[in-house]
């Protein structure tokens, strides 16, 4: 019997209700905070968010982003400050997306999505630079892969999609105050709710 005992529990398994799903046919609902595809903001006028600090980069654990400035032209201007992001590289297969590009930023240029299928067959397709990453006056951003059972592109189309890497300070003080700027095609982001904790009931109360 010892020679088939290991074969009762995969006898016990085969019967008991699976915990999988069929992905890609079934997909569970990604958390509010999900960190996905990364994506330069701009702001509702169609300036550029992003002025070039390279803090982004100097944080970033896994080096996966180069960011150079360029004065911004005084003619044209491309964002309201004195500089903007003129090269913005981030590599993919480096990425760790553990959002602390985001929390780093001092204009909240850079958030992240929710669409994280972006599979690729050439090291250089993953290679994003400004042109896959700033979004568009509109607020649409563009994407290389085309769309398929994997890559739902409307993850960079919904508002409920632009990524707010933390809750501020996670304070429960925060919840329902709004701590970011005004995005290009979809406004002012919601403010931050869920955070605090309900009411506790008085002794003798209720």
């Amino acid at each position: 019997m010892g020679a088939w005992s290991g074969f009762a529990v995969t006898f016990r398994q085969m019967f008991r209700r699976r915990v999988t799903t069929s992905y890609p046919e079934e997909k569970r609902q990604k958390p509010v905070r999900f960190h996905g595809r990364h994506v330069l903001n701009r702001y509702p006028d169609g300036m550029e968010k992003c002025i070039g600090c390279e803090l982004c980069a100097g944080v970033c654990p896994a080096r996966c982003i180069y960011v150079r400035g360029r004065e911004n032209p005084p003619g044209a201007p491309v964002g309201p400050g004195e500089r903007y992001g003129y090269v913005y590289e981030i590599n993919l297969l480096r990425c760790i997306f553990c959002g602390l590009c985001v929390e780093a930023c001092p204009t909240e240029a850079i958030t992240m999505t929710h669409l994280f299928e972006m599979s690729v067959t050439r090291r250089r397709d993953a290679m994003y630079t400004r042109d896959e990453l700033l979004m568009d006056a509109e607020g649409t951003v563009p994407h290389p892969q085309p769309p398929g059972p994997l890559a739902d592109l409307d993850e960079l189309r919904r508002p409920d999609g632009w990524m707010r890497a933390t809750s501020p300070s996670g304070r429960a003080a925060y919840e329902g105050v709004v701590a970011w700027t005004p995005i290009a095609g979809w406004g002012l982001p919601p403010a931050e709710r869920g955070q605090s904790a309900p009411p506790a009931v008085e002794e003798g109360e209720g």
